[in-house]
């Protein structure tokens, strides 16, 4: 008998029956029913996310504004605001209580409240209590466990998105501020260049005043050094005046007292020629002779006293002369000091106009340097400047190969999975070898070719009919649609390779073998999470058994991945092929050379 001839006996003894026809088109359509129900009710969950029902409570007292002290700002409701209108969840306001209450029951999956001090603690930065706002987010995961980790993601969505217009909203008052101290810095610079050119004037005045109190000190010393001569001078004339007028004054009594005598003098000689016996005839004759003398005597007395009263003035008038020339000595001598301190003086501000020149020009410089630092803007850009301060990182994301949604994204693993269910269900009514061609053949390679190739060409029917339920039921799309189905087509094979080694080996234990190693290619395979999460052993098992190597390959020709990568997945995929026939080969040669009392004993399967 012949490799054809014994699947199609196999086939009819599937069919014989009205029974065994359903049973049939039953385990054929578990990995189809499996696959595609699965991959149906995960298409696409993110899209019903806006069913999700989700407690809003919204307790904010609002603040006043840091940009305006009469008004005030709410950020609580603009938050709420932006949830409602984004529809992310089905978001309901609710009291606290309300919504506590919901939690309990499972009317909503979480619950998020925004406290009373959330707006005062925003706008807290300007004041002298800086303090972060809160979020409360409150779940239950005897609702669904899933429903914290969305709860958790949604919360940091608020709470970035509230940082970005907070920090936005800062930024722009930053930068508005910096605009209104660069158009300051323009007027200072213009001050001090205005400044820098007074110093400069003032500067060069200075040193004209510096040259001129220089001559004035030269002068006025020269002054003094003549004032004191000149008082030195009428001090010696006003001396000689006086020993002058001391002389004259001598002098001047001396003759003023002799006129006085005259008339005393003129009556003792009448007296005198009296006693002399002279008759008042002669004594008037004698006198007639000396009157004459009396009468010039006295016209020289008034000339000596007028010539005294000359010199007295003379020696008066030399000694203020001198007193007067004394006092301009000292002035001339004060004014030669005055001179020299400011002499000196202007030359200190000479240098320290200069120094301030310098200085002006410095700061003039220093001021223009700092408006070119600070770039002029608008409204407009300073609007663009604080979003972008705010949000400064944008994420550009590039997929080498890309999966259209989560249901496509999960569909390598729960097709490989359902080619293996397929062909193990297959395993519960197919036969894995003939007992008769056994007897009658004794050929092992025939025989393990047609016990292969039926469940292997019932597992293809099996993923051609997966196949259309994931391309036109739930409309997935495949880059390489042919080389997915040869994959699945390939796997399908393969599994029921090893699925028959097991039997020929071990019978109704290897079934069950088959279950097992079903459970450890679940979480062995890295359909969900990366399997480098997987503990070691878990994570070692990745790269030994065939599954993984499946989800891989259709990964790769279902998103347009590496070709080549598909290949060697196939490959090894193929050595797991032929071991398992390589081996159920060995078990059906053992078969046909002596018999156990496992081979008499019925199996509790098929």
């Amino acid at each position: 008998m012949k490799v054809p001839a014994m699947i199609a006996a196999e086939l009819r003894r599937l069919t014989a029956s009205k029974m065994g026809i359903l049973a049939l088109v039953a385990l054929v359509c578990v990995p189809i029913l499996y696959g595609g129900l699965y991959l149906w009710a995960n298409q696409d969950p993110y899209a019903k996310f806006p069913d999700v029902p989700v407690a809003l409570v919204v307790n904010d007292e609002g603040a006043p504004s840091t940009s305006d002290a009469d008004d005030t700002v709410n950020y609580g409701e603009e938050v709420a605001d932006n949830l409602l209108d984004g529809n992310a969840f089905d978001w309901q306001r609710m009291t606290a209580d309300e919504a506590a209450e919901a939690l309990r029951e499972g009317a909503v999956d979480f619950m998020v409240t925004i406290p009373s001090d959330f707006s005062a603690a925003l706008t807290s930065v300007a004041g002298d209590d800086p303090h972060q706002a809160r979020i409360e987010l409150d779940t239950n995961d005897a609702n669904n466990y899933l429903a914290s980790s969305m709860g958790t993601q949604a919360v940091e969505k608020i709470r970035s998105s509230v940082a970005e217009m907070v920090g936005s909203e800062a930024a722009e008052r930053l930068l508005t501020g910096l605009s209104d101290v660069r158009d300051s810095l323009i007027t200072a610079t213009d001050g001090a260049s205005q400044l820098a050119d007074g110093a400069t004037t003032a500067a060069t005045g200075s040193t004209t005043l510096a040259d001129g109190t220089s001559q004035l000190a030269a002068g006025t010393a020269k002054l003094a050094e003549g004032a004191n001569t000149l008082a030195a001078g009428a001090r010696q004339v006003s001396d000689g005046n006086r020993q002058l007028a001391d002389v004259a004054d001598r002098a001047g009594s001396a003759v003023q007292q002799a006129t006085d005598a005259l008339p005393q003098v003129r009556t003792d000689i009448a007296t005198v020629l009296a006693d002399q016996g002279l008759t008042p005839e002669e004594i008037d004759q004698v006198l007639a002779k000396l009157d004459p003398l009396g009468s010039r005597l006295q016209e020289g007395n008034t000339k000596v006293q007028a010539a005294v009263g000359k010199v007295d003035q003379l020696a008066a008038g030399a000694a203020s002369l001198a007193s007067g020339a004394s006092d301009l000595a000292s002035g001339a001598g004060t004014v030669a000091s005055g001179a020299a301190a400011a002499n000196d003086g202007a030359a200190q501000l000479r240098d320290g106009l200069g120094t301030l020149r310098d200085g002006i020009g410095t700061l003039r410089d220093g001021l223009s340097s700092g408006v070119d630092k600070i770039p002029a803007s608008t409204p407009q850009l300073r609007t663009l400047q604080a979003d972008t301060i705010a949000d400064p990182v944008k994420v550009s994301s590039e997929k080498l190969a890309s999966a259209e949604d989560y249901g496509a994204g999960l569909a390598p693993f729960f097709a490989a999975l359902s080619a293996w269910i397929g062909i193990y269900a297959l395993f519960l009514i197919v036969k894995p070898i003939s007992r008769r061609a056994v007897t009658a053949l004794h050929s092992p390679i025939r025989i393990t070719l047609a016990g292969w190739m039926t469940p292997a060409m019932l597992g293809a029917v099996q993923m051609v009919g997966l196949m259309g339920v994931l391309a036109i039921a739930l409309g997935f799309t495949f880059n390489h649609p042919l080389g997915t189905l040869g994959v699945l087509v390939f796997a399908s094979a393969t599994f029921a390779a090893i699925i028959l080694a097991l039997n020929v080996w071990l019978g109704s234990v290897g079934q069950f073998l088959g279950l097992v190693l079903m459970v450890l290619q679940l979480v062995t395979a890295g359909g969900t999470f990366p399997w480098q999460t997987l503990p070691a052993p878990l994570a070692a098992l990745h790269h030994v058994l065939p599954l993984g190597y499946v989800v891989d390959a259709m990964r790769q020709l279902m998103y347009g991945g590496n070709l080549a990568r598909a290949g060697w997945d196939l490959a090894v995929l193929g050595v797991w092929l032929l071991g398992a026939l390589l081996l159920a080969m060995i078990g059906v040669t053992r078969m046909t050379h002596k018999r156990t009392l496992r081979d008499l004993q019925p199996s509790l399967i098929g």
